[in-house]
């Protein structure tokens, strides 16, 4: 698994800065050059300190951008160079209680605004960078000020939010409807049944707040992509929601179906909700004839390419963040891994799926 914070030796007295690890002459203020590598530990310059970062090499963080913490040494690796699965946690805080979530929610909020616009300004150009939590708009003002202001230098890049769509009104279409030529919003939806949909996010009324503010992203004109994770509480629902995703929401850019991740409440949670796509499709097919009949479109994200039947395969993305990415001993001899999303760092065989076999 790529670790995203490495050690790092810095003066403690030193409040948190952000820099980016340069491949040769500093290219501006914000880039740190090497000045040695001894032992393992590689002795960085910045503009106004040094540091050192350890148990990496120096090809694996060129150009990445780095927040070191003075106060823990570590250095949070909020940028890496030559990864497209980069993803800003703008906070740990949710107003939901999903039960397959990954990422389960804290009380406490730290502010990390100020370090993400610096390092969204660091980023290499064109960039997409992943705006997620928690419940992002739970610091809607905050959220919209930093997009505002990453754009003010940087209106190359990109931004794919996470939400679960409860926090949207009214007010905020003339802001949606201006920057919504570089704005993703992935959005979930588990069912056109509402009592389904609010079990599996533990918050009443929950499909009602949803229905309503998918209007407004209607209204504004803005790039959406329907998120639903497949479940045994929902999955023979899929068919219904398909139905339901291409009557009420043609303007959704995708219909993204996904397999669940054994962490957080989706550890916990993990007997009483996966459901092994790899040895029962039918349902999750019927959702997917459906969409493509009606000219809709739909990818398959975290799904192993052997737990799909071949005539789906072609919608399987390679979903599962590089970071977090793992292959089976078995996938070693499979034709198509070069392809395949291979599996969750943290998922086990013996409680996953039970058709696993390469191709």
């Amino acid at each position: 698994m790529i670790q995203l914070r490495l050690r790092s030796e810095c003066d403690r007295s030193l409040s948190p800065f952000v820099v980016r690890i340069s491949n040769g002459a500093r290219q501006c203020r914000d880039d740190a050059t090497l000045i040695f590598e001894k032992l393992g530990v590689l002795n960085y310059r910045a503009e106004h300190t040094e540091f050192c970062i350890r148990d990496v090499a120096p090809k694996d963080i060129a150009g990445d951008v780095l927040l070191i913490d003075p106060r823990r040494q570590i250095a949070h690796r909020l940028i890496r160079a030559r990864s497209r699965h980069n993803t800003f946690l703008i906070t740990e805080q949710c107003d939901q209680r999903c039960l397959m979530c990954s990422q389960p929610p804290k009380e406490h909020h730290q502010d990390m605004f100020e370090h993400f616009l610096s390092a969204a300004r660091l980023a290499p150009l064109g960039a997409q960078i992943g705006l997620s939590g928690g419940e992002p708009l739970l610091h809607k003002q905050a959220l919209f000020n930093f997009i505002d202001a990453a754009w003010t230098t940087r209106d190359d890049l990109s931004f794919h939010i996470l939400t679960n769509g409860q926090h949207f009104d009214e007010g905020d279409l003339p802001w949606l409807r201006s920057h919504r030529a570089q704005l993703l919003w992935g959005v979930p939806i588990y069912s056109a049944d509402a009592a389904i949909h609010d079990e599996i996010v533990g918050k009443p009324g929950a499909f009602a707040q949803l229905s309503g503010n998918f209007s407004l992203l209607g209204l504004a004109g803005a790039a959406l992509e329907l998120r639903t994770v497949v479940m045994k509480q929902n999955v023979s629902g899929l068919p219904d929601l398909a139905d339901f995703i291409t009557r009420y929401l043609p303007f959704a850019a995708t219909w993204a179906i996904m397999q669940m991740e054994r962490i957080g409440y989706g550890r916990m949670n993990w007997s009483h909700c996966f459901f092994d796509s790899s040895k029962e499709f039918t349902d999750l097919g019927a959702a997917i004839d459906l969409m493509s009949a009606r000219r809709q479109s739909v990818v398959l994200y975290n799904f192993p390419l052997c737990t799909i039947p071949p005539v789906f395969r072609n919608l399987a993305a390679q979903s599962i963040s590089d970071w977090k990415q793992k292959y089976l001993p078995e996938c070693e001899s499979c034709s198509t891994r070069i392809r395949c999303a291979g599996f969750f760092e943290w998922y086990r065989e013996e409680d996953g799926f039970m058709g696993i076999h390469p191709q």
